[in-house]
């Protein structure tokens, strides 16, 4: 099966991906997280307002096998949550890049995405994993 990284994302190496628009970032997880997690039971997200500094953990996501941090590609204020996400997690798995988006930060600087990886440089570090 073949996952699927859309060209216009930045993604890290703890698998969230950014979609920058202007000055706010979507941020959620890939579909190879997802894949690898199996089944979302919970996920714990930030509150309108909070301060996220890049590389620190924002919130959790739990599935059958394990609970992992979710990281902030940025840093910034949460200006929204999908809190139908919070309400049905599964829902992450089917559409991880459109209605399944976690959080929108208004992020302070966007030369922190910088070192993000491009779909291409992600594609290879998950698939020669």
């Amino acid at each position: 099966m073949s996952l699927e990284y859309p060209d216009d994302l930045k993604y890290l190496d703890s698998h969230e991906y950014v979609r920058l628009d202007g000055e706010i970032a979507t941020i959620g997880i890939s579909a190879f997280a997802i894949d690898q997690l199996g089944d979302i039971v919970f996920l714990e997200l930030p509150d309108i307002g909070e301060k996220l500094t890049k590389g620190e953990a924002f919130g959790t996501v739990e599935s059958v096998k394990a609970v992992e941090d979710l990281n902030s590609a940025v840093t910034g204020t949460v200006v929204e949550r999908n809190e139908s996400m919070v309400e049905s997690p599964d829902i992450v798995a089917e559409d991880p890049y459109g209605e399944g988006w976690l959080i929108k930060v208004r992020i302070d600087d966007p030369g922190e995405l910088d070192d993000a990886m491009s779909a291409d440089e992600y594609r290879a570090e998950v698939e020669g994993e």
